[in-house]
């Protein structure tokens, strides 16, 4: 069968396009996206297409790109093919978001595609992924540890993604532009075997065919297998988490855990994976992570946390669990010219400060809740704030000086939620941490005859 007959079958299999689609390529001047801008340009009669083709200079080459774009460009004029060019900064990306080069550039392009697609209102976003792409991706996922989702390797179809060459080897798109004496450019980091994928193609694949030539046919049909028992396996995490959801937001879900100590584990895991997936993405994320949360939510106490990456965070409610990306909130600087009711609304407390003279108080309080403060020892303004590096006290009781950090470690503040504990400082020294405990310095001693009430008022 030739070439253009399989991408055809290939595109009526997936149901790619529709007649009238307008296709973005994307387009590198490499082998495979010059032979998908060729293939798809003849299909454009059949599918009544209009073909545009993008070029995403992710900064790495800058003594290549100009030649690269000029021979894009050169053959996107020849066959008339609207071209166009965007950049994009990988380095930094991956620097601030903390992921490798590789992983910044796939980001970076797609986003990029996907707004060129937006700007050109085109349908789909044509990619040149081929079946060694995609055996490859399938041993480098098992290489890694992945799971079914991980092992079903590359969508052949996602969102407007569409991958039309991803049952074509690259052997027969390498014949095709030989015989159609069509020229392609190579790009150089492909041969660089820092990259675990470039090492996969050069040093294993060829060991692996030594052994059974038809593998990457092999690897790329067993990863379709699972991607269809996966997708059947989808189908039960959907329904569960229908039972499972209580809230969601666009970064935080909210489950009951009674349905999922029954569930079972194959289902609860995937159900796990998709919650985080909704409110960050999966980078990052392990096997060991999702098992930590089932863990927690088995065995775990209310309020128990779990710290993941990229920021999310699992907590245990009394009878949900909690996985959000939501970024920590910080307190506001509050300043007080005399006693008042004060609503802290980022912590989302009221506090109440008044002045009583010594024999109208019933008792000492709790200490936490409610404080009683020596008011011959302060003076106004008070500062209500968050902590600062540095920050030290007394607390009431211990009488030695503490750090505020440490102080939150050993009365087991969830490191999220410090920046939000309502610090009371008068002249430059700590009163009290509201909620947690008086500075010694402030305490009522036996001739105290007026007091400051500092006292919590729940949220109704």
């Amino acid at each position: 069968m030739s070439i253009n007959k399989k991408i055809e079958k290939t595109i009526e299999k997936h149901n790619m396009l529709s007649l009238g689609d307008h296709v973005l390529i994307g387009f590198s001047g490499g082998p495979d996206s010059v032979c998908l801008l060729y293939l798809l340009h003849d299909l454009r009669i059949k599918y009544k297409l209009k073909v545009s083709a993008a070029y995403i200079d992710h900064g790495l080459r800058p003594n290549d790109v100009l030649k690269e774009i000029e021979f894009c460009r050169k053959i996107c004029n020849n066959l008339s093919v609207d071209f166009y060019t965007q950049s994009v900064n990988v380095r930094e990306f991956a620097q601030t978001e903390k992921v490798n080069i590789q992983e910044a550039a796939r980001i970076l392009r797609y986003g990029a595609l996907d707004q060129i697609s937006i700007n050109i209102k085109a349908h789909k976003i044509a990619v040149a992924h081929n079946a060694d792409d995609q055996a490859e991706t399938v041993l480098m996922r098992l290489l890694r540890g992945a799971g079914p989702a991980g092992l079903s390797g590359i969508p052949p179809v996602r969102k407007k993604i569409i991958r039309p060459l991803i049952e074509i080897e690259r052997t027969e798109i390498e014949k095709f532009l030989a015989e159609k004496n069509i020229p392609f450019i190579i790009d150089p980091s492909n041969e660089n075997l820092k990259y675990l994928r470039n090492k996969i193609r050069q040093n294993l694949m060829p060991v692996i065919k030594s052994i059974s030539p038809q593998a990457t046919r092999i690897i790329s049909k067993t990863a379709d297998i699972i991607r269809e028992e996966n997708d059947y396996i989808n189908v039960s995490v959907t329904k569960a988490l229908m039972r499972l959801m209580s809230r969601k937001t666009d970064n935080r879900v909210e489950l009951f855990c009674n349905p999922m100590e029954v569930l079972n584990t194959v289902i609860l895991r995937r159900a796990l994976r998709v919650a985080i997936d909704s409110v960050r993405g999966l980078r990052g994320i392990e096997f060991e992570h999702i098992e930590e949360i089932i863990n927690l939510i088995k065995k775990g106490r209310p309020g128990d946390r779990l710290y993941l990456p990229k920021g999310i965070k699992a907590i245990k409610g009394y009878s949900t669990i909690i996985i959000t990306a939501e970024p920590p909130k910080k307190l506001s600087t509050y300043i007080l010219d005399k006693p008042m009711d004060i609503l802290l609304t980022e912590a989302d407390v009221l506090l109440s400060i008044k002045e009583l003279e010594r024999q109208e108080i019933p008792d000492f309080g709790d200490g936490k809740n409610t404080i009683y403060v020596d008011r011959e020892k302060i003076n106004f303004p008070l500062i209500i704030r968050a902590r600062k590096p540095g920050d030290y006290f007394y607390p009431f009781g211990f009488g030695n000086k503490k750090k505020i950090q440490d102080f939150f470690v050993d009365e087991k503040v969830p490191r999220d939620e410090r920046d939000l504990i309502p610090i009371i400082e008068s002249e430059g020294k700590i009163v009290c941490v509201v909620g947690y405990r008086l500075d010694d310095r402030y305490k009522i001693e036996h001739n105290t005859t007026r007091c400051l009430q500092i006292k919590v008022i729940p949220k109704l």
